[in-house]
């Protein structure tokens, strides 16, 4: 091909508009196969998994548990980098201005659906910067009351809610927050004016909470369940369709008369945009065969995830439908983590 090259060059009285095709059209030859070759021989070192949050919480426990199966079936280490801040958007930033070669990939979450509508700048686009690997759980949330809270049910709350409209309360660790989505989501379904309380993290709300200074919590059920079994805290309902398998005895959302109050943290693998397909489907097929490992679907059970694999197309159509129903609540409500 090399030699071909040099014979264009050489090429006497041809047009030059004809030469520079020739040319453009040989380069991106070579810069196709050489992609191809790349992706022959992924992975050959080291892959970087960012997580945008802290080491220690469910989203950090989740990416060790995959990421260590995964490591085993691609035959090199999977590196966990831990890059919080920002509400997650330092490490989202970090990831989308990577190399697209697959060796930097992260754990998102439900921040990457709605960071785009939460915040008025970011320095990346959610939508267009990202390729999707594959989904690897969620877990419903559930809506929490102190243990001596007079409320036995949600709809005992909702009607109480009803009867005075802005005299009780809801916490959640931030603006923006998944538990403050949730909690803005089940005011417009269910037709009640609450007032939310944020609180700069989980435990002090959860703290608060247990003090009954706060009516209820729309919350991760991993960040309480240690409470529901000590009896500090009482769940009401899981914001789900379908049973917690985690909390099976606790009613849903649906079966206490709001079936359209449905939220949910949940947990998947990306790449950097243009990430070769091929490499991409290398790290899917890991994944997915991860999620399959008796022990990996132990420790996930163990920590009240529900495991959810698939293809990365089916992984990118769940995006798109979390964002735009997330977008909805967030602009209803006039949300802001700015």
């Amino acid at each position: 091909m090399l030699r071909g090259l040099a014979r264009i060059r050489n090429l006497q009285g041809g047009s030059r508009p004809v030469l520079a095709t020739l040319l453009a059209a040989t380069l991106a030859t070579l810069s196709l196969g050489a992609t191809v070759a790349r992706a022959d021989s992924y992975p050959d070192k080291p892959i970087r998994l960012v997580v945008p949050y802290a080491a220690g919480g469910a989203v950090d426990i989740v990416a060790r548990s995959v990421g260590q199966r995964m490591s085993q079936l691609l035959k090199q280490p999977i590196i966990v980098d831990n890059r919080p801040g920002a509400s997650t958007n330092i490490g989202m930033d970090f990831v989308a201005k990577a190399p697209a070669d697959g060796y930097t990939i992260m754990m998102a979450s439900n921040s990457l659906a709605t960071n785009a509508a939460l915040f008025n700048k970011l320095s990346f686009n959610p939508a267009t910067d990202f390729a999707p690997v594959a989904r690897i759980g969620e877990a419903s949330l559930v809506v929490v009351v102190p243990a001596k809270s007079p409320f036995k049910s949600l709809k005992d709350l909702v009607a109480q809610a009803k009867a005075q409209p802005g005299k009780l309360n809801y916490a959640s660790a931030g603006n923006g927050s998944s538990g403050h989505l949730a909690g803005e989501m089940l005011k417009d379904t269910a037709g009640i004016d609450v007032l939310h309380v944020p609180y700069k993290g989980g435990a002090p709300a959860i703290t608060d909470l247990i003090g009954e200074r706060i009516t209820f919590m729309p919350i991760n059920p991993l960040e309480v369940v240690s409470h529901i079994k000590a009896g500090t805290l009482r769940p009401l309902a899981v914001a789900s369709a379908q049973h917690s398998a985690q909390l099976p005895n606790v009613p849903t959302a649906k079966e206490e008369g709001l079936p359209n109050f449905t939220a949910s943290v949940w947990w998947g693998l990306v790449a950097p945009a243009k990430t070769p397909a091929p490499v991409i489907r290398q790290l899917n097929t890991a994944a997915n065969t991860a999620l399959a490992d008796p022990e990996v679907k132990k420790q996930l059970g163990q920590l009240g995830v529900t495991i959810v694999s698939g293809t990365p197309e089916q992984f990118g159509q769940f995006v798109k439908t979390e964002t735009t129903t997330w977008n909805n609540v967030i602009r209803k409500a006039g949300i802001t983590a700015d």
